[in-house]
């Protein structure tokens, strides 16, 4: 697909979606860049914020809906060990859970940031999630990071002295299913809460674009998984990776309009009744972490599975920096080992590309995979009722 003409991608209705997935490397520099420019200002910000109610750390909450929603469950776990948290309580929580029970996940006395994720800015649950924190929490404040600078999120922030806006305009995908705005707002979220220098941050985003390239360069590599018979896909991993591997599954499910059943887990979690999925028509990705202790957990459940001799295929998506699985592998060597939030920059595009092969292997159109309209870009149907605590 990436070394197709723009012709020959537009007759399989897949030339927005291809040409996404193989600019982010690209892009991540860029928000690498958008990041250095807000600086200064993110920090009086965060300041300000943090300052509310000083006896207290400051809850910073990270919402969004479908695949913006994984943008949190994926930095959070990283944030959590490598972010102020002296400073922060780094939680995840849905846009879709906020509003529909927001007396469940909010405290109306936390100091509370609101991290508000979004491609478009337009879907009614991210609207609704700012008023029902606005009007609930004493004290709270706004980010939000976005990539469409006439989004409603961005526009209706606009002078704002409690809300601060990040735009990555070149990460608003035009294709159906979310693949550089949801790497570059995880991205952009690392960047802002990572306690690491900028210096060593600016390294493993290169390092990381570099491994993005090497995906590209590696298409054919993602293509021989899928030369076989198969109906089914899991992706496990753990910590972040847990929540990546909700996202990479999704990818499969949107891109194939359900043709291909999916599941998630943690590499651990499996055992516990959803492996019951896995048959001898299903293929098994399993992102496996740097972290050595972490490490051994990722690779016990790769090779119980591949023992199991179930499932057609089993496969490692790992970065060459440790133990390595020894079967069927898409494995990053020659590189930086590099830690989760930066490392699932090149592994969900792996992940990308395993979608898009399979939605043309089973003849859908990767660009508009949902021929009925159930499904849209950017939700609708919503009906957003009256929330009085």
């Amino acid at each position: 697909m990436f070394e197709k003409t723009s012709e020959e991608l537009k007759s399989l209705g897949a030339d927005i979606t291809t040409a996404e997935i193989m600019q982010q490397p690209e892009l991540w520099r860029d928000a690498l860049s958008i990041y250095a420019d807000h600086k200064e200002a993110l920090d009086t910000f965060l300041a300000e914020a943090a300052s509310m109610d000083e006896s207290r750390r400051l809850v910073v909450i990270f919402a969004g809906a479908g695949t913006s929603d994984y943008v949190g469950d994926t930095v959070a776990p990283y944030l959590n060990r490598f972010g102020d948290t002296s400073r922060y309580e780094f939680k995840a929580v849905a846009t879709t859970d906020l509003v529909s029970a927001p007396q469940g996940f909010l405290n109306p006395d936390d100091p509370t940031l609101l991290v508000s994720f979004a491609r478009s800015g337009n879907s009614p649950e991210s609207l609704a999630a700012v008023e029902v924190v606005r009007s609930y929490v004493k004290n709270a404040r706004f980010l939000n990071i976005t990539c469409a600078p006439e989004g409603k999120l961005a526009r209706e922030s606009e002078g704002d002295s409690h809300a601060h806006t990040i735009l990555i305009p070149r990460a608003n995908d035009g294709g159906f299913a979310m693949t550089g705005s949801f790497s570059c707002m995880s991205l952009m979220t690392t960047l802002i809460f990572d306690a690491a220098d900028d210096e060593q941050k600016r390294a493993w985003v290169e390092c990381a674009a570099k491994m993005g390239e090497n995906v590209i360069a590696r298409e054919g590599e993602v293509m021989q998984f899928l030369l076989t018979d198969f109906d089914r896909v899991t992706y496990l991993g753990s910590g972040s990776f847990g929540g990546l591997a909700q996202e990479a599954q999704l990818k499969i499910l949107e891109l194939a309009h359900g043709l291909v059943a999916t599941s998630y887990d943690t590499s651990m979690g499996y055992r516990h009744g959803p492996k019951s999925f896995v048959d001898d028509k299903t293929l098994v990705f399993v992102f496996v972490s740097n972290d050595p202790y972490t490490r051994q957990y990722d690779l016990d459940i790769l090779n119980e599975i591949k023992a199991d001799g179930i499932c057609r295929k089993i496969i490692a998506i790992q970065q060459d920096a440790g133990e390595l699985f020894s079967g069927e592998a898409f494995t990053f060597t020659g590189f930086e080992a590099l830690p989760a939030a930066y490392l699932m920059l090149p592994f969900i595009m792996v992940g990308q590309t395993v979608s898009l092969l399979n939605s043309i292997r089973v003849g859908n159109t990767p660009d508009t995979p949902s021929p009925s309209g159930t499904v849209n870009r950017v939700v609708k149907g919503v009906t957003i009722h009256p929330f009085t605590a």
